[in-house]
């Protein structure tokens, strides 16, 4: 009998005679809630700065001049194009080394999703932005309005609320990508949870538990959006 065919009776096996017990997790209960604690903190901490900085960055990416178009345009690419994964390593261990600043394992957390985010939400401002009308630029302009109130009265609420679903379902990515600090050992909900498992060796039903956390967690959020991209929808069809 060949080796992969004795692994499948073997896993076979043992799903067979699992038993499965949650009992275990209700002594587990406060470590976990400080895990979500953590995981909360996380998620909300990085999406204001990525709401915020993700304009400023937008504004940057749209100027006409080179010199601080290019740059931003770099810092957006860089963001994207690599993993969230290997940002936070760097994070952890590169930034410290080279600048000599050692912050808060948590704030370092929010530091590697915040600017992640802030990436992806630039994109998404520029998409909403670039869908503000011209007309209402061009009436701004006619009323005398400064350039700062063009931006922050005018085309600041236009530009956020086209792009509301995306900087939401952005903001969902975020909250599941926080689950990634645990590599660094950031005490939050995974990281609790990988240590449980351990302890108690009942990673399924452990594991099982926190995915549906994040599920209750992120589900409200998706269909708020949905509800959101609904409305959108109907309005632009007056």
């Amino acid at each position: 009998m060949s080796s992969s065919r004795k692994f499948f009776i073997l896993i076979e096996g043992t799903a067979m005679h699992y038993h499965f017990d949650f009992s275990f997790l209700t002594s587990s209960v406060p470590p976990l809630l400080q895990g979500l604690k953590v995981t909360v903190e996380l998620a909300i901490a990085a999406n204001l700065m990525g709401l915020t900085l993700g304009f400023v960055l937008c504004l940057l990416v749209m100027s006409r001049w080179a010199v601080v178009r290019v740059p931003a345009q770099l810092f957006i690419e860089f963001f994207r194009c690599t993993p969230a994964l290997l940002q936070i390593v760097w994070f952890f261990y590169c930034i410290p080394m080279m600048v000599n600043v050692f912050l808060d394992p948590v704030w370092m957390g929010v530091l590697a999703l915040g600017l992640n985010l802030t990436a992806f939400n630039a994109e998404a401002y520029r998409a909403g932005v670039q869908a503000v009308p011209k007309e209402h630029i061009d009436a701004c302009v006619a009323l005398g309005l400064k350039p700062w109130q063009r931006t922050v009265f005018v085309i600041l609420p236009q530009a956020l609320r086209n792009s509301l679903p995306v900087l939401m379902t952005n903001g969902i990515g975020t909250l599941q990508q926080s689950a990634l600090v645990a590599i660094v050992a950031v005490a939050d909900l995974m990281y609790v949870a990988k240590t449980i498992a351990t302890e108690a060796y009942r990673p399924i039903e452990t594991y099982s538990v926190v995915a549906l956390v994040y599920f209750l967690l992120s589900l409200p959020i998706a269909r708020l959006v949905h509800v959101i991209e609904r409305r959108q929808d109907l309005a632009h069809q007056r």
